[in-house]
């Protein structure tokens, strides 16, 4: 129970009951007399809150009187955990209409708003100053993802037409869905392949066509859906997972300190100040991408299949800029467009 629900809880004890005792506000809240303290001098006073000691009933009470009314604490809101909760709820509806709950939309969002002004707070001015960026998203066509969420639902099998952006070419594919994932602002499907007979992910927005097949889906247990989602690094599932290991600059450790890139990463400090990071992956891709965004500032220990990927990468982008400089070719075309 964090601070600002032991808050919700002394309020309603005192709303309640006439007076309440110490050792039952320590019991229910599970937390020292030292801590139970410290909350009742903050709700007083940082919150207002009319709180009173009793000492003829060995309690707390809210104070009686038109001057000290009881009421509801003012200004509290959610931690920030909650608030991202609530409002990507509120993007997600936005994203899914009209596909997975149709028109159950719109009662939801009055039921979400009435629940994020249950913080004392409207609704309209949380929304207009706290913002959720999404970044880079692809867009998946609501016919597209009605179809696809109702055969997950109803458990059966869909033919889908699907683009590699790999490979650039589009192939035709029969699958059992198993489970939508939105990751990273974006849409993915995890299904029984049965043309490869193997569990994919497939990135929704690349889904050209699809329809339901008079089948039922293939089912697959919740145990190997969970070992082939989420195991490994990002949104590339797998089975067989290896380890990788990047050691990060001092400067950079500042911020790779404080993040989570999976659940059963492992994080060590260097006598240096930098940070060396242990974390588990079933593909390259993803992970080698975000590698590269770090730059001069990471370095691949392993494995060496990780450090090939991403050396390549960089030798590859160096050949952008190959030659002449920016400024030198800067000067030539400038240099052409005043002969003209």
């Amino acid at each position: 129970m964090d601070r600002t629900e032991r808050f919700y809880k002394i309020d309603n004890l005192l709303h309640a009951n006439p007076v309440v005792p110490v050792g039952r506000f320590l019991r229910e809240l599970e937390i020292s007399l030292a801590t139970f303290k410290r909350d009742i001098e903050y709700m007083r006073d940082r919150l207002n809150a009319p709180i009173e000691w009793s000492r003829a009933d060995g309690g707390y009470r809210y104070a009686k009187g038109a001057a000290a009314p009881q009421q509801s604490l003012p200004g509290l809101w959610f931690n920030s955990g909650e608030a991202y909760a609530l409002l990507m709820m509120q993007s997600l509806l936005s994203e899914m209409q009209p596909g997975l709950l149709g028109p159950h939309i719109a009662p939801l969002k009055a039921r979400l708003r009435a629940v994020i002004e249950a913080g004392n707070h409207a609704a309209t001015d949380v929304e207009s100053r706290v913002k959720l960026l999404t970044v880079a998203a692809r867009p998946v066509p609501d016919q597209n993802f009605e179809v696809v969420a109702a055969a997950l639902l109803g458990r059966q099998r869909l033919h889908i037409h699907y683009y590699n952006r790999s490979r650039d070419d589009v192939t035709e594919r029969e699958v059992s869905p198993q489970q939508l994932i939105h990751y990273r602002g974006n849409w993915y499907l995890a299904a029984w392949c049965h043309k490869q007979d193997a569990l994919r992910s497939f990135s929704m927005d690349a889904i050209q066509q699809v329809q339901v097949v008079g089948k039922l889906g293939k089912v697959i247990s919740k145990k190997d859906l969970a070992e082939f989602v989420g195991q490994g690094y990002g949104i590339f599932a797998g089975q067989t997972i290896a380890w990788a290991q990047l050691l990060f600059s001092a400067e950079r450790a500042r911020w790779i300190g404080r993040e989570l890139w999976h659940p059963q990463q492992k994080v060590t400090l260097q006598p240096d100040g930098g940070l060396l990071l242990e974390l588990p992956y079933a593909d390259l891709r993803e992970l080698t991408m975000d590698v590269l965004r770090h730059g001069r500032h990471v370095q691949v220990v392993a494995p060496p299949a990780l450090a090939d990927a991403v050396r390549a990468e960089l030798e590859n982008a160096l050949q952008n800029y190959a030659g002449k400089t920016s400024l030198e070719k800067n000067k030539s075309i400038k240099a052409r467009k005043h002969r003209q």
